[in-house]
């Protein structure tokens, strides 16, 4: 969707604050028993810690491995919206345990089995969250805040 570098910065950081937002806050409440209105706060104490991880990562190195995961059973004349779903699906597949595991040596107590146990919790709020709803809305206030631009490319 994006088209030029700036668009994909942009984009890339709302998907990395909301997708990372939505996860720690599952995350902090799998730790205290359950959400409440202190969940939303207390996630955002990890938040500038995690999201720039998470840009990075997805900015520099998963995107185009995720891409090119996803070429590997999607063809270019596919409908755009399943080229997105699978790109979607193998980003979430790379940067769940590799997440997981930085927030496991990050807050946790690092052990093979937190690690594990973390991803396993994880994956597939991660899936539900990106495919679902985190996904759908960066694409909705990417294409407002873009509307001018990406109409006049064509």
């Amino acid at each position: 969707m994006p088209r030029t570098k700036l668009q994909n910065i942009v984009f890339t950081i709302i998907m990395a604050v909301i997708m990372v937002y939505g996860m720690i806050v599952y995350n902090v409440s799998l730790n205290t028993g359950g959400v409440t209105n202190q969940t939303f706060l207390m996630a955002l104490h990890e938040l500038p810690i995690m999201a720039p991880i998470a840009f990075v990562l997805e900015f520099f190195v998963v995107e185009k491995l995720a891409t090119r995961l996803a070429f590997t059973f999607m063809r270019p004349t596919d409908r755009p919206q399943f080229i997105t779903y699978a790109i979607s699906t193998m980003i979430v597949c790379i940067m769940c345990p590799t997440m997981s595991l930085i927030a496991t040596l990050l807050f946790k107590e690092p052990s093979f089995g937190t690690w594990v146990h973390t991803f396993g919790c994880n994956m597939p709020m991660a899936l539900i969250w990106q495919l679902l709803y985190c996904g759908p809305l960066v694409r909705l206030l990417f294409l407002t805040l873009f509307r001018r631009q990406l109409a006049a490319a064509g």
